[in-house]
C-alpha cells in the first residue's frame, strides 16, 4: 500500500494562511507558524474591535448631542428625559447628526423637550 503524501492539502492551507498575513512585519508574513499565529490573533482583534466600534460611535454621539444641548441651557440627560416624556422617538446617531448640520432644528426639539420637562 503506497504512503499518503497530502502535499496538496497541506500547501494549500499554508498559502491560504500566508495570504491573510499580507502586508504583517518581518517573518509575520513570510513564516508560516508565525504567521499563523499572527492571523489568529488578529482574527481575535477583529471580533473584539467590531464591538468595540459600535460603543466608540455611540460615546461620540453623545459627546456631540450634549454640546448641542449645553447650547440650548439642556444637559445630555435632561434633554433625553424631556424627548422621551415628549413622545419623541429619535435616535442618537440622528440627534447627533441634526446637532451638526442643523442646529435650528435641534433647538425646535430642545424646546419641546424643555416644555415636555416642565410639564
Amino acid at each position: 500500500m503506497p504512503r499518503v503524501k497530502g502535499g496538496t492539502v497541506t500547501r494549500a492551507r499554508r498559502k491560504r494562511v500566508l495570504k491573510l498575513a499580507k502586508g504583517y512585519y518581518g517573518s509575520k508574513r513570510t513564516l508560516f507558524k508565525t504567521a499563523k499565529q499572527q492571523v489568529m490573533k488578529s482574527g481575535q482583534y477583529a471580533y473584539r474591535d467590531r464591538k468595540n466600534r459600535k460603543r466608540e460611535f455611540r460615546k461620540l454621539w453623545i459627546a456631540r448631542i450634549n454640546a448641542a444641548a449645553r447650547m440650548n441651557d439642556l444637559s445630555y440627560n435632561k434633554l433625553m428625559h424631556g424627548l422621551k416624556l415628549a413622545g419623541i422617538e429619535i435616535n442618537r446617531k440622528m440627534l447627533s447628526e441634526l446637532a451638526i448640520n442643523d442646529s435650528q432644528a435641534f433647538a425646535q426639539l430642545a424646546e419641546k423637550a424643555k416644555t415636555a420637562l416642565n410639564n
